[in-house]
């Protein structure tokens, strides 16, 4: 399905399109928002990095490296 210039939802039809645009201009239909969900999983990353100690953060970091360089032949 084709998305507006923000993410919404569009009919891929013309016809389609222009009966949704002209709903929304009348007010019959409200314009599709997208998800914010990206903006909160940025935020909540940042707050968890500064709730662990250095100390913490180190040992889930090797635990990362360990995985990331883990060879899958093994």
């Amino acid at each position: 399905m084709p998305k507006g210039p923000k993410g919404q939802k569009r009919p891929a039809d013309a016809i389609g399109a222009a009966i949704k645009v002209a709903k929304i201009a009348t007010g019959e239909a409200e314009e599709d928002q997208p998800p914010a969900q990206r903006k909160g999983g940025l935020r909540g990353g940042r707050a968890r990095a500064d709730k662990l100690s250095p100390e913490q953060r180190k040992k889930i970091a090797q635990k990362a490296a360990e995985a990331r360089w883990k060879s899958d032949a093994s």
